[in-house]
């Protein structure tokens, strides 16, 4: 959160509580930064942001005065149960658009290829096509390469988890993995309680495999709403649980370890799967590898699904699933639904990471990314106008923009269009079309000039 919205919070607080009344003076600027040791700009936008808000209103020559309509504290959070989730249409019309080569690809759901060791496995690939064994088109079949899942097993080990090698199935990309987690774990018309705003390839799977969704408000500040799911399991009969609780898209927010704890046993004593969507859990930017749910798993209930895409070769579509006490069925629905894996692409994929060059590469992806996001922020803080909100995620290459009042994503979507910009609107990411005044943008693509011109067409877009 940026000081001056911390700013606002607080003075908003006092207004709540009576400790400023409706129609006494706000504190004065030059009050407000002696106090606090800040600048004059910021307590400006801070009491510019409560003016939108209706909270306070300015008079010429005599300051900024408390308005006699202070909000109300707000009512608890609650769930919001979607009988039917229908966002394929929608989602499918504007990822099209987004197809287009000359747009800025700030819609995008995937980094640069220009990040990724494309030639190096290029050339395992094509080492792996002269040498494989021909036993090996059965051998590895599912669940899999049995070196692939070692190798795999081994950098869950290296993040905390204990993960054997047999709960791990390989799966044609991280969709599939979540696909048959829910398959597996739950039936037709069972509810499932998931994020809002949610990943679209999560409401399209419920759409598509007709189930059921109970939304669970999700924050960029705190992410998911433990107390509202915890309320939420008490009254619905919920069958299984899809989160991302580490750099959530589109939000970019990891919940705290503490959370995620409380999260695993909740759920456990409830003997309700969570299928966990960790594709983005490689690219943070901390020191500290954020610790996953499966790190608290011991009784199986988490269903880990994994992928390749995000982080060393997209369109190889390699993933994978560490099923715990499910892995048994998730292998079988996999033999049924697609049979196998490509062979190659696992030993290819294998033979790179034998090298040991895999996390050299990490550490390079990440640091791009990093930079990347910085220039976004800088030319989001320089061309965007100031009611606009955002957090800077520790991770991924999704950012959350928070619209003005009277913003449209949906529009702005299609006017951005018209410049070859692409934008995501809210509404993709949730099953009753909310979030109608927030974008995601994609900072995984290198920053250019035309980048940057993108950012200030928006803005100008956004403040018309």
């Amino acid at each position: 959160m940026r000081l001056y919205e911390r700013l606002a919070g607080d003075l908003e607080t006092l207004i709540r509580d009576g400790t400023l009344s409706a129609g006494a003076r706000a504190p004065s600027i030059r009050a407000l930064c002696r106090e606090r040791a800040i600048s004059p700009a910021t307590v400006v936008r801070a009491y510019e942001l409560l003016e939108a808000r209706g909270v306070l209103e300015s008079r010429a020559r005599s300051g900024f005065f408390v308005t006699g309509g202070a909000p109300a504290p707000p009512h608890p959070p609650q769930a919001r149960l979607s009988e039917r989730v229908e966002v394929s249409q929608l989602v499918f019309q504007i990822l099209e658009a987004t197809r287009q080569r000359d747009c800025v690809p700030l819609g995008s759901a995937f980094p640069s290829p220009e990040l990724f060791p494309l030639r190096q496995l290029g050339r395992h690939l094509a080492f792996v096509a002269q040498k494989l064994d021909p036993w090996s088109t059965v051998e590895d079949l599912p669940p899999g390469s049995l070196m692939l899942r070692r190798q795999i097993a081994q950098r869950y080990r290296l993040g905390g988890a204990e993960v054997a090698p047999e709960e791990i199935i390989i799966t044609a990309g991280g969709l599939e993995a979540l696909n048959l987690a829910l398959q597996v774990v739950t039936a037709p018309n069972d509810i499932v309680a998931i994020e809002s705003p949610s990943f679209y390839g999560c409401l399209q799977a419920i759409e598509r495999s007709g189930r059921q969704a109970v939304e669970i408000p999700t924050t960029p500040e705190h992410g998911l709403d433990l107390e509202v799911l915890e309320r939420t399991l008490r009254d619905v009969p919920v069958k299984a649980c899809w989160f991302m609780t580490t750099f959530h898209n589109p939000l970019g927010t990891s919940m705290p370890a503490a959370s995620k704890e409380r999260l695993v046993r909740m759920l456990a004593a409830r003997q309700i799967p969570l299928i966990e969507d960790n594709v983005y859990a490689e690219l943070y930017f901390e020191r500290e590898r954020p610790r996953i749910t499966k790190v608290w798993d011991q009784a199986g209930w988490v269903l880990d699904c994994g992928s390749f895409a995000k982080t060393l070769a997209p369109g190889y579509r390699l993933g994978w699933v560490a099923a715990g006490r499910f892995a048994a069925a998730v292998r079988q629905s996999k033999i049924t639904t697609s049979l196998a894996t490509s062979i190659p692409i696992q030993a290819a994929i294998s033979r790179y990471l034998e090298t040991g060059v895999y996390d050299r590469h990490l550490a390079k992806l990440r640091r791009t990314l990093q930079r990347q996001q910085t220039q976004l922020v800088a030319a989001l803080e320089m061309y965007f106008p100031p009611r606009c909100r955002w957090l800077c995620p520790a991770g991924g290459y999704q950012l959350w923009v928070q619209l003005p009042e009277g913003a449209d994503a949906l529009e702005l979507h299609a006017r951005a269009l018209e410049h070859n910009i692409s934008v995501a609107p809210g509404p993709i990411f949730s099953a009753r079309r909310e979030f109608a005044r927030a974008l995601r943008l994609n900072y995984g693509h290198p920053w250019t000039a035309e980048t940057e011109r993108a950012i200030k067409v928006l803005g100008k877009l956004i403040g018309r």
